[in-house]
C-alpha cells in the first residue's frame, strides 16, 4: 500500500521510517518542488500524510485530492475548518520530537481515528483516542505558543516555576478549548498536556525562541517556529479567547515585533 508524505522534514520521515519498517511503500513531497511533483506522490497513494509546517499548508491542501484518506500531522492548526472539503480525514498528535521517534524511544500519541492505531503501531508507541478534532488541533497549537513565553520567563524545568507555568497553561488551554465549543479534557490526553511538558523546554524550537527573545528583544528566527504561526492566527481571530487566560495574553502583548 503506497502512502504519500506531504513533508519531508525531520517529523514527516520519522513518521514515514514507522510506516516503511511496516512495509508501506512511502513517498515523500518537498515543498521545495513544485505541483507536478506533488501529483506524482500523492498518485495511487492510499493516504496521504500531511507533515508540512503550518504556515505552508494552505497552499498545498487546495491541491491535494479530496477522497484519498487524510492523515494530519502539522501542529499549528487552529480548527478543522482547513480540511471540510476533504471526504475522511483524521489526527495524529502528540509529545515525540523527530529524533525520539526516530531513535525508537517510548512516546504516547492521540488518534482521531482508530485507523490510525493500526497504521502506526510499534512496540514503542501507545495511543489515546478522541473524537474531539477541533480540540487536538487547538492543543497542538496552544502548547507551541506557550512554550515560547516559558522560554521567554527563562523557566527550567528542574524548578517549581516551570511546575507551576505547565499546571496554569494546562488551564488556560481547557478554558480556551471550553469557550471554542471543544472538550476541555482533550487537555489531559497525550496531545495536551503531555505535549505542553516536552514542548516548554529544550530542544524545543518554540522554547529556544522564546529563549532567544529573553536575551535579544529584536531576535527573528531562522527556521519555522510554529508556535510564531500560531499566535498570529489567535491573534487574527481564527479562534476566541476568554478573558481569564493572563499568561496567553501576557504572550501577546509581547509579541507585536514578531507575531
Amino acid at each position: 500500500m503506497k502512502i504519500a508524505i506531504i513533508g519531508a522534514g525531520a517529523f514527516g520521515t520519522a513518521l514515514g521510517g514507522i510506516l516503511a519498517n511496516k512495509g508501506y511503500d512511502i513517498d515523500y513531497y518537498d515543498s521545495k518542488f513544485g505541483r507536478e511533483n506533488l501529483n506524482d506522490v500523492v498518485d495511487g497513494a492510499k493516504y496521504i500524510v500531511l507533515a508540512l509546517p503550518s504556515k505552508s499548508t494552505p497552499y498545498v491542501l487546495p491541491h491535494l485530492p479530496k477522497k484519498i484518506p487524510l492523515i494530519i500531522a502539522t501542529k499549528g492548526i487552529l480548527s478543522n475548518q482547513a480540511f471540510k472539503d476533504f471526504d475522511d480525514y483524521m489526527i495524529l498528535s502528540g509529545p515525540g520530537f523527530a529524533d525520539d521517534i526516530k531513535a525508537k524511544k517510548s512516546i504516547k500519541l492521540t488518534i482521531t481515528d482508530k485507523r490510525l492505531a493500526k497504521m502506526f503501531d510499534a512496540e514503542y508507541i501507545a495511543f489515546d483516542y478522541t473524537d474531539d478534532e477541533n480540540g487536538v488541533l487547538m492543543c497542538g497549537a496552544l502548547k507551541n505558543v506557550y512554550a515560547i513565553l516559558a522560554g521567554i520567563l527563562g523557566l527550567k524545568r528542574s524548578g517549581n516555576d516551570w511546575k507551576y507555568f505547565v499546571e496554569m497553561a494546562a488551564s488556560e488551554m481547557k478554558k480556551i478549548l471550553a469557550f471554542n465549543g471543544a472538550n476541555p479534557k482533550t487537555v489531559d490526553l497525550a496531545c495536551g498536556f503531555s505535549d505542553l511538558k516536552l514542548t516548554c523546554g529544550y530542544p524545543s524550537r518554540n522554547y529556544e525562541f522564546g529563549d532567544k527573545l529573553r536575551k535579544d528583544p529584536d531576535y527573528l528566527p531562522e527556521k519555522t517556529v510554529e508556535g510564531v504561526s500560531a499566535l498570529k492566527r489567535i491573534k487574527r481571530g481564527e479562534i476566541k479567547l476568554p478573558d481569564n487566560v493572563p499568561y496567553l495574553r501576557d504572550l501577546i502583548s509581547r509579541s507585536d515585533k514578531w507575531a
